[in-house]
């Protein structure tokens, strides 16, 4: 099934994430890209009628084409993976910048606050891997992923391959191929030039990761108009 990015006109059942036509974002490279800056995710799905979530990192593999899917391992003492079992749906929550913004830098009177962010929300049905070399390979490429110069490149290579297989007995890995993709970007697209103009002026002056992340994505849709 081919992922869709829905917008208002999706019908109820097929849209879970409240997305005006304004702010919704269907460019795949920019999801994708947020996918993996946001990486620390929240799992959720349904046991025994009841919300469970967990946080954790989800890798994105499109290598095969997009949509692709979400490679991920739990604890095994974490009964949340015995709910993934190829057919119960799951939502995956992408949290990128976010920012307040605050009425007093727009040049229009009578605003009010409100906050700027992006998100993404990703569907599927997870599934265990059982295979051991194939859980290895998928927690040497979570690995890969986020080692770096700064972290010491530790890689699962310079460990015994004996204990590394002995330690996939305490996780579960999973996968989960996208069904659909919701992305909200709400980056003041519905405020004028100068109101949006003078949000991002005063977020800069915050100063801040995701003050300045936000500031970038205002500026990229201002000049986009």
């Amino acid at each position: 099934m081919p992922a869709i990015v829905c917008r208002r006109s999706c019908n109820r059942g097929d849209a879970d994430i409240y997305v005006p036509n304004t702010f919704a974002e269907a460019d795949p490279a920019e999801i994708a890209a947020l996918m993996r800056a946001a990486s620390f995710a929240a799992l959720v799905t349904s046991v025994d009628g009841r919300p469970v979530a967990t946080h954790l990192p989800l890798l994105l593999d499109d290598t095969g084409g997009r949509p692709g899917k979400l490679l991920g391992h739990v604890a095994r003492a974490n009964d949340h993976w015995k709910s993934f079992d190829g057919e119960a749906e799951a939502l995956a929550v992408f949290s990128g910048p976010h920012a307040y913004i605050s009425p007093s830098w727009y040049e229009s009177a009578n605003m009010v606050p409100t906050w700027n962010y992006a998100a993404v929300h990703v569907y599927g049905r997870p599934q265990v891997i059982e295979d051991t070399d194939a859980v290895l390979e998928l927690l040497a490429r979570l690995v890969g992923t986020y080692e770096s110069d700064a972290t010491g490149n530790w890689s699962m290579a310079k460990s015994d391959p004996a204990l590394m297989r002995g330690m996939t007995k305490g996780v579960v890995a999973f996968e989960m191929p996208i069904e659909r993709i919701e992305a909200k970007w709400k980056m003041s697209q519905n405020r004028k030039r100068e109101d949006a103009a003078g949000a991002i002026a005063g977020l800069r002056k915050l100063s801040g990761a995701d003050n300045d992340a936000v500031a970038a994505a205002m500026e990229q849709r201002l000049a986009d108009r």
